[in-house]
């Protein structure tokens, strides 16, 4: 059963999706690479072919949501426009979004500890996905008069750590953090205040 995997047509991709599977059940140190090569369906030797450890596994999984993080960001960017305002809001809405429906990729990404500059790979992914967000927050601030307006860094810095935080308390059934509102009705109205707070929104809408 277990030489099945030196077979499979993606024996990596395998592995990855099969850490993915217990990652989501037992967090981003609670399973070791022989488990995740038992989930495959191969030898623990052969996992060895394609990651020197469980942290290259992960730094491969952090990479692939990256990706599909980066994508969705630009698409609801794009979706958004030609108003920035929209656009803007639309990338903090997708942020909550991809961690609801990527909860593994999420994990490996941002709970794992694994480093962004692991790889130049991964590096180069999430330099991506910042980017969005820098790109609509830089867009963005010239509605804003040059002696009120944050750095674009600072601008998209803010609302990443707003959605990340609602993420981390709300949107995860995190025990001790309920919430009589939705997570999206907390993202959008916070990110609404930021916005009102800085003159993007005017004081009666």
């Amino acid at each position: 059963m277990a030489k099945r995997g030196y077979h499979h047509g993606n024996l990596r991709q395998a592995l990855v999706d099969a850490a993915l599977t217990l990652i989501e059940a037992k967090g981003p140190t609670g399973f070791t690479l022989s488990e995740a090569a038992k989930t495959a369906g191969v030898t623990p030797a052969a996992v060895y072919r394609h990651f020197e450890g469980r942290e290259d596994l992960i730094a491969e999984i952090a990479r692939q949501g990256y990706e599909v993080f980066a994508d969705l960001l630009e698409y609801a960017y794009e979706k958004g426009l030609p108003s920035d305002r929209e656009a803007f809001e639309a990338t903090g809405r997708a942020y909550l979004a991809f961690a609801r429906k990527y909860p593994g990729h999420y994990v490996a990404m941002f709970e794992s500890g694994v480093s962004i500059q692991r790889t130049p790979e991964l590096y180069q992914v999430s330099s991506r996905a910042l980017g969005v967000l820098e790109k609509s927050a830089a867009k963005l601030s010239e509605h804003i008069p040059a002696d009120r307006r944050p750095p674009p860094q600072m601008f998209a810095a803010h609302i990443w750590a707003m959605s990340h935080g609602v993420v981390e308390l709300f949107a995860r059934n995190s025990p001790g953090s309920k919430s009589p509102f939705p997570p999206e009705d907390l993202l959008e109205t916070g990110i609404g205040i930021y916005l009102r707070g800085l003159g993007l929104i005017p004081a009666d809408e």
